[in-house]
């Protein structure tokens, strides 16, 4: 008899989920899921509040906060003398915290600045240079990312860091920038073994570090020592830096969405620069060309999780260690697309530090 209750009773609940019939109502509040879905499978998500990552150091949260809050700030937008208002405050303290020396040269006829570090340069570095090339949207930022890119690593590492004012848009069009890196590596081939050279750059300058791999590839110029692609990726551009991350990393650390190409434009990130390019051209974008990937040197590349370069660092990362070049990923949780201009934070010195030991870990490999 209770055998036969039970079975009753299982079926009392079986049959109205079976055929659809009517819960009562505390069994019918489920959440309803907002997302929509298209067919071809584009998600359209309801509005969200992120807050700061738990997971970044006191100051990083408040770091992030303000970058956030300053990129709402008109007063905070242009440059001056190559600075952009954004940075100021990251540079003079960057010069207080890594004393460095600074001269002016001319490097296979590109200008460049030269940093030393105040405290000499180590006996194992005496034989070895970096190339810095710097960011900026490959449309400005010299010197003021130059500086911002080269004085830590310079200082930190107690190596000469040599960064180059290669040409840029409006006034002048791919493969200018190219052109310049490889007239000055061939000038200091003269002098170092190219296993000894370090290139490295953020943004369009980590961008550019991978053009010049494949342009040295072309032109027969020996491969560098190890090349570092900080807060970029060597993949083919759209709007932005493409993937997923014009969608979710740009949003969350930038604080807005990105803008849609127009119609016919032709990709490049919505960079001057690249304007009439094929996106797919490994001089422009070599992870377009397996051969050419295979032909890399030991790369690092940097990025994080509310970078908009996020998606084409992961990617260029899987199409390198494909073809078996030694890749290291390193992703700053929380942090935005250059985050390590700001010298005062963990996350910041963090990050040179794993630069240096990059390099350190593969200069002078045969």
């Amino acid at each position: 008899m209770l055998c036969r209750t039970l079975r009753l009773l299982q079926a009392a609940v079986v049959i109205p989920l079976v055929f659809g019939m009517a819960l009562p109502v505390a069994a019918q509040q489920r959440p309803v899921n907002p997302v929509g879905l298209d067919q071809d499978g584009t998600i359209h998500m309801p509005g969200l509040t992120v807050p700061v990552s738990g997971f970044l150091s006191p100051d990083g949260k408040a770091y992030m906060a303000e970058h956030l809050n300053q990129l709402r700030n008109p007063a905070m937008s242009g440059q001056t003398n190559g600075v952009p208002n954004l940075l100021v405050g990251y540079l003079e303290r960057e010069r207080q915290l890594y004393p460095v020396t600074r001269e002016d040269a001319s490097i296979g006829g590109v200008h460049a600045y030269v940093y030393t570090p105040a405290n000499g340069i180590a006996d194992k570095h005496r034989d070895k240079v970096l190339i810095n090339l710097h960011g900026g949207g490959f449309s400005g930022c010299w010197a003021g990312c130059a500086e911002l890119e080269s004085i830590p690593i310079a200082a930190l590492g107690r190596i000469k860091v040599i960064s180059l004012d290669y040409r840029e848009s409006p006034q002048y069009k791919f493969p200018a920038a190219s052109e310049d890196v490889a007239a000055a590596y061939a000038a200091l081939l003269k002098t170092y073994q190219p296993q000894n050279i370090g290139i490295y750059g953020c943004s369009a300058g980590g961008m550019l570090t991978g053009m010049a791999v494949a342009w040295f590839q072309q032109h027969q110029l020996p491969r560098p020592g190890a090349i570092g692609l900080l807060c970029a990726g060597a993949a083919p551009t759209d709007a932005s830096f493409g993937g997923d991350a014009n969608y979710f990393t740009m949003s969350l650390g930038e604080g807005r969405m990105p803008q849609p190409a127009p119609a016919g434009a032709i990709s490049g990130g919505g960079m001057a620069y690249l304007a009439g390019t094929d996106p797919h051209d490994p001089l422009v974008a070599p992870t377009s060309d397996p051969a050419v990937l295979a032909k890399f040197p030991p790369t690092m590349i940097v990025s994080a999780t509310r970078g908009f370069d996020l998606s084409n660092a992961v990617y260029t990362h899987i199409q390198l260690s494909k073809q078996n070049v030694p890749a290291e990923l390193y992703v700053w949780e929380g942090m935005f697309h250059g985050f390590f201009y700001n010298p005062d934070v963990p996350e910041s010195r963090e990050c040179f530090d794993f630069v240096i030991k990059f390099f350190d870990k593969w200069l002078g490999k045969s």
